[in-house]
C-alpha cells in the first residue's frame, strides 16, 4: 500500500471513532441535567420567595402594632 492509502485509512478510522464516541453524549446529558436543576431552583425560589415576602409583611404589621412602655422617671 502506498503511504497516501495508509494515511487515508487512518483518517477514515479516526473520523469513524469520533462519531461512535459517547463523550459528547455524556456532556450533553450533564448540561441538560444542570439546566433542569437550575430551572427547578428558579421556580422554587420564586414560589418560596413570595411566601417568605408575605410572612415578613405580616410580621412587620404585627411588630408595628407593638408599643413600648414609658421610660421610668429618673431619680
Amino acid at each position: 500500500m502506498t503511504s497516501l492509502m495508509v494515511s487515508m485509512m487512518a483518517f477514515v478510522a479516526n473520523v469513524k471513532d469520533r462519531f461512535e464516541s459517547e463523550k459528547g453524549a455524556t456532556a450533553t446529558e450533564y448540561s441538560l441535567l444542570v439546566g433542569l436543576i437550575a430551572l427547578v431552583l428558579v421556580g422554587g425560589v420564586g414560589i418560596f420567595g413570595g411566601a417568605l415576602n408575605t410572612w415578613f409583611d405580616n410580621l412587620g404589621g404585627i411588630v408595628a402594632g407593638w408599643t413600648t412602655p414609658a421610660a421610668p422617671a429618673g431619680p
